[in-house]
């Protein structure tokens, strides 16, 4: 984020309002509404620029961290995940093959959270999963659909943990994981066996959490992902064995 607030020669000023803000709202002396110092103020105590430092504060407000009121000063706001998750989404578009490696960060936050689910979901929490899994079987055969189906039901696990810091992260990478969820689909939708496997797979981790059985849970979802990636191996296979020889 740094690289954002500032260029060139300016950057290590840049780091130093960077720093500034991030340590008062990890030790808790700024919440989210609270004003920022004075700008004479704040460029004495950190010895920057005060151009450098509306650069900076300018910079934090479009990333959504400060709200900037004319002849007010600036606000802290709360951080919207979408930019977290914009955030993720362009800097990890940017690598070969990522989405392999997202898979790998979402088995580990949805193993977790699923284990938590068992022991805090809510009735509410039950239903809403619930209602999930009658849409992803409501949309087996259409990938796209379906896809996002089956996105939405992980995802109501996760936040069925009640765990403020997976659900976050795993938001950041969530746009990621829908696209993910939906090729998938597309590559597997005329595999033999895919549609009974996406019902009782799907079926069983929900009536796990049910059971609030966490170590079944943690099983079945592993257990889950890796027999998908199976089907989807085999769908690779046989798409490239019925292609013609030239």
């Amino acid at each position: 984020m740094s690289t954002m607030l500032a260029e060139g020669d300016d950057l290590s000023g840049a780091e130093k309002v960077f720093t500034f803000f991030r340590d008062a709202l990890l030790n808790g002396t700024l919440k989210p509404g609270e004003r920022l110092l004075g700008e004479r103020e704040l460029s004495l105590r950190l010895s920057v620029s005060r151009p450098l430092l509306r650069e900076a504060l300018r910079s934090l407000a479009m990333l959504g961290f400060l709200d900037i009121r004319h002849g007010k000063g600036a606000y802290v706001r709360q951080a919207d995940i979408n930019v977290l998750s914009d955030f993720f989404t362009f800097s990890l578009a940017q690598q070969p093959d990522i989405l392999d490696d997202v898979m790998q960060a979402r088995i580990a936050i949805e193993c977790q959270a699923i284990r938590l689910a068992c022991e805090r979901a809510t009735e509410s929490d039950l239903k809403r999963i619930g209602s999930k899994l009658t849409r992803l079987m409501d949309t087996l055969h259409d990938p796209i659909q379906g896809g996002a189906a089956d996105f939405a039901f992980h995802q109501a696990i996760v936040e069925a943990g009640h765990s403020e810091a997976l659900t976050t992260l795993y938001g950041a990478i969530g746009e990621l994981l829908r696209r993910s969820h939906v090729q998938r689909r597309q590559v597997t939708v005329s595999e033999p066996g895919i549609v009974d496997y996406l019902v009782e797979a799907h079926r069983e981790v929900f009536l796990s959490i049910v059971d609030r059985n966490p170590d079944a849970a943690d099983r079945k979802l592993r257990d889950h992902f890796a027999i998908g990636d199976e089907f989807r191996r085999r769908s690779l296979i046989s798409a490239f064995a019925r292609r013609p020889q030239t």
